[in-house]
């Protein structure tokens, strides 16, 4: 029997005359993808467990516009983000928090010039958070002895500096953490960035994906872990390239950690 999961709206907060502590912005990934809502409630699990008071948009959450100005489309990207910040600004949000780095590095660092100023967390962070302060204890064994290599998503690493956060969580899975060759600064994209998820990739010798799952089994590793529903897709496709799949798994850091908690 599946674990029920309390997820609240602003629109149920604001009836309570309430404030969340903060507000989840699920994303495209997190709210349509069938694989990417396992990370989604993997991740409410965590805040329901640590008794977070968090809100999510539901229906009034759109698209960032982060593929739109990523495929060079500034306009609907503009006219995208306008209607997210005059919905943020309405419900006076403060504080977000997203397990989509593509979201985070949008709503970070170019909504400020369109008037939407928000404190904007990773999941990974925030979820360091919560065990730096002791809301959250890991209790179980499940991952101890298990070989996890962690693959740096571009908009969270080389774009915004991010790269202890998430290998600290692992950290706490018990797990034994194991560094490809280029990692953290020297990271290889998992070829999903820019909008080139939605295209066929350029001819080459190998596609980029493959080549990047190449280096995550280099480490000989039970599991694969990212903090990015794009880079999750990727690099469980370069699995399934490498024909893998019996082996070697790809998880979200935060199903690891729901997983042990």
């Amino acid at each position: 029997m599946k674990e029920a999961l309390i997820v609240k709206t602003m629109e149920d907060f604001v009836a309570e005359g309430k404030q969340p502590e903060i507000l989840f912005w699920v994303g495209s990934a997190g709210s349509y993808d069938d694989r990417a809502k396992k990370i989604s409630r993997a991740f409410v699990k965590i805040l329901n467990k640590a008794n977070v008071d968090f809100a999510v948009l539901g229906p009034e959450e759109s698209c960032t516009g982060d593929v739109a100005k990523r495929a060079g489309n500034e306009f609907l990207f503009q006219m995208q983000a306008m209607m997210n910040i005059e919905v943020l600004n309405g419900y006076e949000i403060k504080r977000i928090v997203t397990c989509d780095p593509h979201s985070f590095n949008t709503l970070k660092n170019e909504y400020p010039n369109l008037g939407g100023n928000y404190e904007v967390v990773h999941h990974t962070q925030f979820i360091k958070e919560l065990l730096d302060s002791g809301r959250l204890v890991v209790a179980g064994e499940t991952y101890k002895g298990k070989r996890v290599t962690f693959h740096d998503p571009c908009y969270l690493g080389r774009a915004n500096a991010v790269y202890e956060a998430p290998r600290e969580v692992l950290q706490r899975t018990n797990a034994d953490i194991v560094e490809m060759k280029r990692h953290k600064k020297t990271a290889l994209c998992c070829g999903a960035g820019g909008a080139q998820m939605f295209k066929e990739p350029e001819k080459g010798d190998m596609d980029i994906n493959v080549l990047r799952t190449k280096d995550a089994l280099e480490t000989n590793p039970n599991i694969i872990a990212t903090g990015c529903p794009y880079c999750n897709t990727m690099m469980t496709d370069g699995i399934k390239a490498h024909q893998k799949e019996d082996r070697v798994t790809v998880l979200d850091v935060a199903e690891l950690l729901a997983n042990s908690i």
